[in-house]
C-alpha cells in the first residue's frame, strides 16, 4: 500500500469466526477508526463490519506508512478485543488461543487484503460489493462529513461528501 491512495481493504477474524456479531465488538473497531481520523492519520470513506470481517474504503495520509497503520491498528484492537472476552466471554477465548512464541491469542487472520482503486468505476464496483450496496450510498446522504450511521443488521456506514 501506499499512503495517499485509496484502497478497498479486507480483514478477517482468524478462522472466519464470527466474534464482530456483536455490537460492543463493532464498537471497539469503530472507536479506533474514529481515533485514526482524529489524528489525521486516516480518511474513511465506507466501511461495513460483517461477523467474522470487515471492508473498509480508506486513504492513509501522506506522513504515515500504511503497513504501520494497519499492523497498529490490528494491533490495538485484537487487545481490545482479548480483553472483552477475557472479561464479558471467557468462555469464547480459547477458541483464539494459538501456539505462537511472540503471542497467545490471535484475533485477526494474517494477510489482510488491500486493493488500490485507482478509477471511479472500479470505486462504484467495490461500493456495491459491500453488502448495502450502492443503492445505499446514493440515498442516504451526508449532512456534514463524519456522520456515522447504522444501516441493517451487521453494517455500519461512514460517508463523507467525497463519495455522495
Amino acid at each position: 500500500m501506499e499512503s495517499g491512495k485509496l484502497y478497498f481493504f479486507t480483514a478477517t477474524i482468524l478462522n472466519w469466526q464470527h466474534l464482530l456479531a456483536t455490537d460492543e465488538c463493532k464498537q471497539i473497531i469503530i472507536d479506533e477508526w474514529k481515533r485514526l481520523i482524529k489524528l489525521h492519520r486516516i480518511t474513511l470513506y465506507a466501511f461495513v463490519i460483517m461477523p467474522n470481517h470487515y471492508h473498509i474504503i480508506w486513504s492513509v495520509s501522506e506522513k504515515y506508512n500504511p503497513e504501520d497503520i494497519q499492523r497498529d491498528f490490528h494491533k490495538w484492537t485484537a487487545k481490545q478485543l482479548i480483553a472483552l472476552l477475557k472479561t464479558n466471554r471467557p468462555q469464547e477465548l480459547s477458541r483464539f488461543h494459538v501456539d505462537a512464541p511472540d503471542r497467545a491469542f490471535q484475533i485477526w487472520e494474517r494477510n489482510p487484503l488491500p486493493v488500490e482503486l485507482y478509477t471511479e468505476e472500479f470505486i462504484w464496483q467495490k461500493l456495491e460489493y459491500l453488502p448495502t450496496g450502492r443503492q445505499a450510498f446514493t440515498t442516504t446522504r451526508v449532512r456534514r462529513s463524519g456522520d456515522w450511521y447504522r444501516c441493517l443488521s451487521c453494517t455500519f456506514i461512514l460517508l463523507p461528501g467525497i463519495i455522495c
